[in-house]
């Protein structure tokens, strides 16, 4: 019962910290680590219970999804199908012991990228369009999309700065299409986790109803937010502890 408790607790905190700022990865996965489910498995059940909140998302700004830069949304689509099945097959080639050395990594990118991700666009935003050129751009995200299939951690603010970078300047299309290349990301990646038999059902569905639900009620929620810095102050000790504690165990 406890299990149970924690998981749905954290599913449900996951999904409103995802509606809200993002790095909901910082919960759900130690949370199902922590109850026995193995680091690959837990990472790839941790993206299947993300997924609906990544496509209800994608569907509330498909009306926002435009591109801009040398890209059109056809090629960073196709892109996003690409390197979301390059890592998750990264992900299956990883043996458990070289997954746990590299997890404690992983979540200190993530942490590192999410707290510094306003400061980081600002930059970007500041200095315009990117001008990066199409193979450039398309090595850029294909390596931020390799990373989204592989861990999925802080991949909202990776794609962010990669779109500024190739040359986005509407917020509104850069969320737009983040939302859409993350749902694209997680189900390219889950429909591989699910035939290699990594996701674990036994907890995979309890968390992914309560990621769901805490997504809704996280959505409501951020309309009455007045200091979202606080949030993502907290959400960033959260990661850090996380990292630390990975990186003990």
């Amino acid at each position: 019962m406890l299990t149970y408790i924690v998981l749905l607790l954290a599913g449900f905190c996951a999904g409103a910290l995802n509606a809200v700022a993002g790095g909901g990865t910082f919960l759900s996965f130690p949370a199902l680590v922590w109850v026995g489910v193995p680091p690959i498995a837990a990472n790839a059940t941790a993206t299947f219970a993300a997924l609906p909140g990544y496509v209800g998302s994608a569907w509330g700004f498909r009306k926002d999804m435009r591109s801009e830069g040398p890209l059109s949304v056809k090629i960073i689509i196709a892109l996003a199908v690409l390197g979301g099945f390059l890592g998750a097959l990264l992900l299956l080639v990883t043996s458990p012991d070289v997954f746990r050395v590299i997890v404690p990594w992983l979540l200190l990118l993530a942490t590192a990228v999410f707290a510094a991700g306003p400061a980081l666009l600002k930059m970007i935003t500041a200095r315009g369009a990117g001008g990066l050129g199409a193979g450039v751009a398309a090595i850029l995200l294909l390596a931020i999309a390799t990373y989204g299939g592989y861990f999925n951690g802080g991949l909202g603010i990776m794609l962010l700065a990669g779109f500024g970078l190739i040359g986005f300047t509407d917020l509104n299309a850069m969320n737009g299409l983040k939302n859409v290349i993350s749902a694209i990301l997680s189900l390219v990646s889950v429909a591989t986790y699910m035939v290699a038999g990594l996701i674990d059902w036994t907890y995979a569905l309890p968390v992914a109803i309560a990621c769901t639900v805490g997504g809704y009620v996280g959505a409501a929620l951020a309309r009455r937010i007045t200091r979202p810095q606080m949030l993502r102050i907290f959400i960033t000790l959260v990661g850090a502890v996380m990292t630390v504690a990975f990186f003990l165990v």
